[in-house]
């Protein structure tokens, strides 16, 4: 597609960037396995991981197996602090040989670069997906991008093979530009895919909060002048550091705010278990909040409350549910409660991802669907807001029901049903709401587990059915 229309940021905006402090923050990170097996990372952390545990990574290392060549080891001061005294939490940051035992999964999870216009943008659904860092503060061991993170190959629509790029602020704004252009001469739809104007943006990676104030504010004010109405910003600093929401970033928020008041902003923020952001006495129960619920972190619950007093502000969690972490109902009907008194949305949980290695994390389908559904019993209707979801290349798939009784006189239906709904269609979402519905199959953790059993497919997420 021509860009037509190239982006030039106006003078207001290239004021405001240049009016802003980078900020300065020390997040205390230890990167790389290396140093806890020499033993050089702070005294109190020797013991993160057991002899036992480093000897088995130590053996794997160089082989196809390497753990580090899947996900780079990468741990913050303040999430350490935390994680020793949880097991779910280790769970999530300590690297393990069983992530590599199968390496079974998707090198491109979603076929994302089917959908790149320009370098780093991918516009799959109705908003654009902006890749602006190729990293984050720490890493998570069954992190979705592990691709990005560990810069590696990926295979281009034109036949190409070369690591993801991340988005340039112009050629991201000049795409924009031009689709809406096209969008608006032919009145509403782009005339060759049948989309509507690009309104909305999510800036990802990796972690958009380890960028610094500075080149924040320069996206956020290119991305308002282009045209966009809203900017999600997708981020797990509030576990990894929650100290990154200090002064001068409320400060340039604020600014932004004050130059660009139609411009709304999210943060679609990462907690995953409640000991992330909960505190604990010595025999690690939670501790009551006189007045009602739980006591937060004191950073965490600053950082939380600051954001949610700015009502052009939005909050929300989404949390995959993974093997060893969270899948327990109990700990996310506790999260979801305590996230939404705090006016945090409790917006998805994931019922897995293709990643390489995924069969390493991956909770069956059927039984992530049962852990959520127990965990909101007993929440009220404003928290139970949540849907469980899995990505598939046509689009978010909401996991509807799991049933234990049949369809009668329906072959694979024997032991009950599962239904399945596009609940995002990619492209121009013609797709969307459409349904699948399958046998059951308790070890499933991604489709292709279904394909032996699927009844009836009008959302085409599988290649055949039997009825």
């Amino acid at each position: 597609m021509s860009t037509a229309e190239a982006f030039t940021p106006s003078q207001i905006a290239q004021n405001f960037v240049e009016s802003i402090d980078k900020g300065k923050y020390d997040r205390q990170i230890t990167a790389g396995l290396k140093k806890f097996l020499n033993k050089s990372v702070d005294e109190d952390m020797t013991g993160f991981y057991s002899d036992d545990e480093l000897d088995a990574l130590v053996e794997i290392q160089g082989t196809d197996r390497d753990i580090e060549s899947r996900m780079p080891v990468k741990i913050t001061r303040h999430y350490f602090e935390q994680a020793k005294n949880s097991v779910a939490m280790q769970q999530l940051i300590k690297a393990s040989p069983d992530e590599t035992f199968d390496l079974a999964g998707s090198a491109d999870p979603g076929n994302q670069m089917t959908y790149a216009p320009v370098e780093g943008l991918i516009h799959k659904y109705e908003l654009g997906l902006a890749y602006v860092a190729s990293t984050c503060s720490a890493h998570c061991r069954f992190c979705y991008r592990e691709e990005l993170i560990a810069r590696k190959d990926i295979e281009r629509a034109d036949g190409t093979v070369a690591p993801k790029g991340l988005a340039q602020i112009d050629e991201v704004c000049s795409y924009i530009l031009e689709h809406n252009r096209l969008v608006d001469a032919n009145g509403g739809r782009h005339p060759e895919t049948d989309r509507e104007k690009l309104r909305e943006i999510l800036m990802s990676g990796g972690d958009p909060m380890v960028l610094s104030n500075k080149k924040i504010a320069e996206w956020w004010a290119s991305l308002s002048e282009a045209g966009i109405e809203s900017i999600r910003i997708g981020t797990k600093e509030l576990a990894f550091f929650p100290d990154r929401f200090d002064d001068a970033f409320f400060e340039m928020l604020d600014k932004f705010h004050e130059l660009y008041p139609e411009t709304k902003l999210r943060f679609v923020v990462h907690f995953n278990h409640p000991d992330e952001f909960l505190k604990k006495d010595a025999d690690g129960n939670y501790l009551s909040q006189p007045g009602g619920g739980l006591q937060w972190l004191d950073n965490t619950k600053r950082a939380v409350e600051r954001l949610a007093s700015r009502n052009w502000v939005n909050i929300d969690n989404q949390s995959p549910i993974i093997r060893g972490i969270n899948n327990d109902p109990d700990m996310l009907r506790i999260m979801q409660r305590e996230l939404k008194r705090n006016r945090v949305e409790n917006h998805y949980f994931f019922a897995g991802r293709d990643i390489v290695g995924h069969r390493a994390f991956n909770v069956p389908i059927e039984e992530a669907w049962r852990i959520l559904n127990e965990s909101q019993m007993g929440l009220s209707g404003v928290e139970i807001h949540a849907r469980l979801s899995i990505t598939h290349y046509k689009g978010k798939t909401e996991i509807v029901a799991v049933t234990n009784d049949p369809i009668p006189g329906v072959p694979a239906s024997e032991n009950g049903f599962v239904v399945f709904k596009l609940h995002r269609g990619v492209g121009n979402a013609e797709t969307r709401g459409r349904v699948a519905i399958c046998g059951r199959n308790p070890k499933a953790i991604w489709f292709n587990d279904y394909e032996d059993r699927v009844i009836m497919d009008e959302a085409g997420l599988f290649t055949k059915a039997i009825y």
